[in-house]
């Protein structure tokens, strides 16, 4: 049977341990039948989340000229600032215009032989004019991390699997990446796309909504539910490192955004929790009931899973964003072009 609206699930019921047992199957299902679900009682400070909402829109209001001393095309790390239709989702653009941070480390020595997804790791751009951003982004940042890695431990308990199972992944060094999303009206007689159809490549990924619709769900091949906003929820959606490590028990969903109609806007802001890129996921032994029912990972031949973190998180950054790969991967595009990008 089709879903018709996303499941609710309340992350205060994990940590009550008469309602865990029924939280673990519920996770374990939302996960394995759809992928994609709310997130309530989490835990992430209310008034945070109005916080980073205000300094994102902030942001955007900044004049053309100060959000592009912070553009993308000035970081190797793939940090910064894209006006609309600069990333591309299935060589399309997106209608989105977009900020991106990830975590604040420096950058690491790329020399000789060593794997040029090091050159991921760095310090983020931040804008001059908005000095409260990234304080704001950080404290959610951390936050986010925290109920995240939360989460994660209970997949892995909802899978019959020890809580810390996934530990190793992620290390002491997670690949935390956010987005602060601007989707601008467009006219029914132009592009739809506000972000076109496609899968996250993480572990999980959060989503804070405003109150304009646009997300959509892919939860039959062409059917496409809506993942209309809930007051005080995250939409929370399984990555591909969650459908690679459970070979394809867990589904990582396809979604897309709709742009809004003209003279409408939608923001929302993006968090995904991903292992530290030096990782190679396994295929965890699940139990056997749950073995039998994993068909082992769905691959897009044009765009083929890899089990190397770092070189799958930098093969998706790549083909997003080709004037940045110009700029600074060029080796990368010469040596390993079948690879990641063919």
């Amino acid at each position: 049977m089709t879903a018709t609206r996303l499941p609710i699930l309340d992350l205060s019921h994990f940590f009550d341990p008469d309602q865990r047992p029924a939280f673990l199957e519920q996770l374990r299902n939302a996960a394995r039948d759809i992928g994609f679900f709310y997130l309530v009682n989490h835990g992430v400070d209310d008034a945070l989340q109005h916080a980073v909402q205000q300094e994102a829109r902030r942001f955007f209001a900044l004049s053309d000229a100060e959000k592009q001393q912070v553009a993308m095309i000035h970081s190797p790390h793939f940090r910064g600032y894209n006006r609309a239709a600069s990333e591309l989702t299935r060589g399309q653009p997106d209608w989105r215009e977009q900020f991106d941070i990830g975590a604040e480390r420096p950058a690491l020595n790329v020399a000789g032989d060593d794997p040029r997804w090091r050159r991921l790791q760095g310090p983020n751009l931040w804008p001059e004019a908005q000095p409260t951003l990234k304080p704001a982004l950080l404290a959610w940042q951390k936050a986010m991390t925290r109920m995240a890695l939360s989460l994660l431990r209970a997949f892995a308990q909802a899978l019959n699997l020890p809580a810390d199972a996934f530990d190793a992944l992620y290390g002491d060094k997670p690949n935390e990446h956010i987005k602060l999303i601007r989707y601008p009206g467009q006219p029914a007689t132009e592009s739809q796309q506000g972000v076109g159809a496609h899968k996250d490549s993480g572990f999980l990924s959060f989503l804070l909504q405003d109150e304009q619709r646009g997300l959509q769900v892919e939860v039959a091949p062409g059917r496409w539910l809506d993942a209309a906003p809930l007051a005080g929820s995250f939409v929370v959606n399984i990555g591909e490192l969650l459908e690679l490590a459970t070979n394809g028990y867990l589904r990582a969903t396809v979604h897309r955004v709709v742009s809004p109609a003209a003279g409408q806007e939608r923001l929302s802001i993006a968090f995904f929790l991903g292992a530290q890129l030096d990782a190679v996921v396994p295929v965890y032994a699940l139990p056997e009931r749950l073995a039998q029912e994993a068909q082992g990972p769905e691959s897009d031949p044009l765009n083929p899973l890899l089990r190397d973190v770092g070189w799958n998180y930098l093969k998706g950054r790549l083909r997003s964003h080709p004037d940045v790969a110009e700029r600074y991967y060029r080796d990368v595009l010469r040596e390993r072009s079948e690879q990641l990008i063919a």
